[in-house]
């Protein structure tokens, strides 16, 4: 791949472009709005000039509801050798496609599982898909010669190339991400009109919960738009579960013993459901997850601390398999969680307490 044109610089465009100029590939860019494709150039995405000739790959980074007719201009205009699109629903643009007529055989769904709670070209980075999933969904029709320079495509961002039906992969981004998403939002909405003082309590497991509800509503109402059946059963599933749970937590007020006993059992149920569930998603390098041990040290805030904090774990030997920070309500400091096999817990805390760090017991 020599050449390319993404059109639409968001976050996914601009990160994917921003890969491919660093890895050596001429990348024009467009956008209906040019003062962002200009901005994305001058993060060194590319140039906002279209190209003179026909590119390499067409990479169309737009909005659900907008692929199949960005898609289509392109393709009838034959501005590329093979075409692509990276939103996160597959099986609606293509059945677009379809009914407009187009020859497919240059074309090919995929979406790369990456992203932030920010959007625009400001947010896009270039490692942004590195060692991340990123879904491709050919079909008998799609050309060869397509196929690998979407796998190339994959491989020049640094992803991990996964092939799947198109209507699957809808279905599975509506469990492992759409649905869960607007929990999260629920969840978040419970405390806009929350009194102070029970916000100020704000603990690691609601920021954890609550973290994706930052994101832009108007690009979730676009990806919403664009897969609500299958994250509709979803949520009526959960709609299911919370109105079991909330009569198993009802039993519990009972002064019935028998009505409580139902109640706790209820209870105990779903939080062991939770439990298996949670225990299915990969872990460390997508393989299975894995039980570390936690090692908490307090950590003031200040530069350097993250730093000399990871020195003093390589000088003990150890590896941090993963890390979360814990912030301290209304102080300068905070615990760093560091987690690691659970027989190297012990040698790594003697070894920090050595070197002066402050555990949590």
């Amino acid at each position: 791949m020599r050449t390319a044109l993404v059109i639409g610089t968001g976050l996914i465009g601009t990160s994917a472009a921003l890969a491919l100029a660093s890895r050596g590939v001429t990348v024009h860019l467009a956008d209906h709005d040019q003062a962002q494709a200009r901005t994305a150039a001058a993060l060194g995405a590319g140039t906002d000039e279209p190209p003179e000739g026909v590119v390499d790959l067409c990479v169309v980074a737009v909005p659900p509801a907008h692929v199949a007719a960005q898609l289509a201009d392109a393709m009838r205009a034959g501005t590329a050798r093979a075409y692509l699109d990276v939103a996160s629903v597959k099986g609606g643009p293509r059945r677009e496609l379809e009914a407009l007529g187009l020859d497919l055989t240059s074309y090919i769904g995929t979406h790369p599982m990456s992203g932030r709670e920010r959007s625009g070209p400001l947010a896009a980075t270039a490692d942004l898909f590195e060692g991340r999933p990123w879904v491709l969904t050919p079909t008998r029709d799609t050309d060869t010669e397509v196929l690998n320079i979407a796998l190339e495509l994959v491989a020049l961002c640094r992803a991990v190339p996964v092939v799947m039906d198109a209507d699957a992969h809808d279905r599975a981004v509506a469990l492992v991400s759409h649905m869960p998403h607007l929990v999260s939002t629920m969840v978040a909405a419970r405390l806009e009109n929350a009194e102070e003082s029970a916000v100020r309590l704000c603990g690691q497991g609601i920021r954890d919960v609550t973290r994706i509800a930052g994101s832009d509503p108007q690009m979730w109402i676009d990806i919403l738009s664009a897969n609500p059946g299958p994250v509709a059963d979803l949520l009526s599933a959960v709609a299911g579960d919370l109105e079991e749970t909330v009569r198993s937590l009802r039993s519990l007020q009972s002064a019935d013993d028998a009505k409580r006993h139902e109640g706790a059992e209820g209870v105990e149920a779903m939080l062991r459901r939770g439990n298996a569930g949670q225990a299915r998603v990969p872990g460390k390098h997508g393989a299975a997850p894995a039980a570390y041990e936690i090692v908490a040290v307090l950590i003031s805030d200040q530069p350097g601390e993250l730093a000399r904090i990871f020195a003093d774990a390589g000088a003990a030997g150890v590896n941090v398999e993963d890390v979360r920070i814990e912030h301290a309500t209304g102080q300068q400091a905070g615990f760093v969680q560091l987690m690691v096999q659970p027989a190297a817990a012990p040698k790594l805390a003697a070894s920090l307490r050595e070197r002066g760090w402050a555990m949590r017991q």
